[in-house]
């Protein structure tokens, strides 16, 4: 029987993870953390203690089984550890590279307390790695059932959403506006923090379970949702359109030519190949000294992907301090080792114009922090007479987003007052048979949340279509005996659905 592990039997630092030298990769775009080796992975499970109530599985917004594939890598049954990790997620090889496990499964890992905690998301990027390195995938016996779903965009909470319903045996299909899938995770993030190959490997394993991805296809101006429920025969429909609208400021000079989102600028580059212009036919007009507004993850992708594309100089302007920074830690450091520079509790006020109607920079205004506002942070404020004057011929606004609004403006779905789609407890929304989740539903969030809603929307939508599921009991215990045929709660039942003329 093996020893049982303690706090100080165990490796006592964190694997380190190798990454590209910063002078290098700023010249490109190949991946910046290069990855555990085999040993690595395998020093990295001996520091689980193997809890036998972990915190780090009700910690994942979908619930992997934590332990139980750290437990097959000690193994060495690499299968099995995929197995088990597949069981919850589809994807992850693009989780362990882009989830911010430090507030999820690694932020509740009790090793932390002490030391630094495991490293979970570099041990599943490890594992997701293998597998399509040896060309795994998991496709269970599937028994069709005559149901047909539906499902708009093709980002984290759709294919999170797809997989379980096509695993129930429903016939999906995945609508997306864009002419590749992956939504956010495609035109979101940059290749050197995830490859595209990645993604197609792991769209790849959704399509093996039989479900069809329609691209070029924006679900609101070639037909409505009212459509694909009545004229298109869906029997139910869930809507995971993200929250790609971007949000200004409101400020004089927003509408100068070198002024965009760091959504346009990152879907220009990851997407349409912007970088390669003329090779490719998106242009990009980049300018020679960039200031990028925010200071979150889509912030560090925009001022790094600029950086890469040849600009002299990159910073970011951020109204709070680096401790208040929404961005990832490693983020902002690989930032900070490329050569961006800071520019903390600084706030624009307005952009300036050349007098031909382009940037030549921006007025701004040096700010202090005061008390925490509804967010938790401390409210950031302006500094009397401590105005001046920035240069730079490009600014990026990645200040947040907001909804989508064309499922809004083209369906009766009910809206709350900021746009986004409004749901109940089991995601359903106000029609019947319609189903939301992710940011289109609570904002801009994570990967890992938006797959964990698609995931609770599939429950419910088995739920509505009476499909028999094992893994989330929907029926409420009946008192007594009787009303069962053979077993089976009688409300368990098959039906047809009958269509009025």
């Amino acid at each position: 029987m093996a020893k049982k592990k303690t706090i100080r039997t165990i490796p006592q630092e964190q694997t380190p993870i190798p990454v590209q030298d910063p002078a290098e990769r700023v010249t490109n775009f190949a991946e910046v953390v290069l990855g555990y080796r085999l040993e690595d992975a395998l020093n990295e499970c001996e520091r689980c203690l193997m809890c036998p109530e972990a915190a780090c599985v009700p910690g994942c917004p979908v619930a992997i089984d934590i332990p139980g594939f750290i437990a097959k890598v000690i193994e060495k049954d690499y299968r099995g550890a995929y197995d088990v990790l597949t069981d919850a997620n589809l994807l992850p090889a693009i989780c362990g590279r882009v989830c911010p496990q430090e507030d999820q499964c690694e932020g509740v890992c009790p090793v932390g307390d002490t030391l630094e905690p495991v490293a979970i998301g570099r041990l599943e990027r490890w594992v997701g790695d293998m597998a399509i390195e040896k060309g795994w995938t998991n496709v269970p016996y599937i028994e069709p059932n005559g149901f047909h779903v539906g499902i708009v965009g093709s980002g984290p909470a759709g294919i999170a959403c797809a997989a379980d319903m096509a695993k129930a045996g429903c016939e999906v299909t995945i609508y997306e506006a864009f002419h590749k899938p992956g939504g956010v995770l495609r035109y979101g993030i940059p290749e050197f923090r995830l490859p595209n190959e990645v993604i197609d490997a792991e769209i790849g394993n959704l399509t093996k379970l039989g479900v069809k991805i329609r691209c070029n296809t924006l679900v609101g101006r070639l037909f409505t949702i009212e459509q694909m429920l009545d004229e298109m025969g869906f029997d139910a429909v869930f809507i995971g359109t993200g929250a790609g609208y971007p949000s200004f400021m409101g400020i004089p000079g927003e509408f100068l030519n070198g002024v965009l989102s760091a959504n346009e600028l990152l879907t220009r580059c990851n997407l349409m190949h912007a970088g390669e212009f003329p090779d490719y036919d998106t242009p990009l007009h980049l300018g020679r000294r960039v200031a990028v507004i925010g200071a979150g993850n889509t912030a560090m992708d925009a001022m790094r992907v600029t950086l890469r594309l040849g600009a002299e100089k990159v910073f970011c302007v951020y109204r709070r301090t680096k401790a208040e920074s929404p961005a990832r830690a490693e983020e902002v450091d690989h930032a900070e080792e490329e050569g961006i520079e800071f520019h903390w509790l600084t706030a624009p006020v307005e952009i300036l114009d050349d007098g031909d109607g382009n940037v030549r920079g921006m007025r701004c205004i040096r700010m202090e922090l005061g008390e925490p506002d509804e967010s938790g942070r401390r409210r950031p404020v302006p500094i009397d007479g401590s105005e001046y004057e920035f240069e730079a011929d490009m600014i990026v606004y990645a200040i947040g987003t907001n909804a989508n609004p064309i499922i809004g403006q083209t369906s009766k779905l009910k809206l709350n007052e900021r746009g986004y789609i409004e749901t109940d407890e089991d995601l359903a929304t106000s029609m019947a048979g319609v189903y939301a989740g992710g940011d289109i539903v609570t904002g801009g969030a994570t990967v890992i949340l938006a797959m964990g809603a698609g995931r609770k929307a599939a429950r419910s939508m088995k739920a509505y279509l009476e499909i028999h599921d094992t893994e989330a009991v929907y029926l409420p215990e009946r008192e007594g005996s009787g009303d069962t045929l053979f077993g089976i709660d009688s409300r368990e039942k098959a039906f047809s659905r009958v269509r009025a003329a």
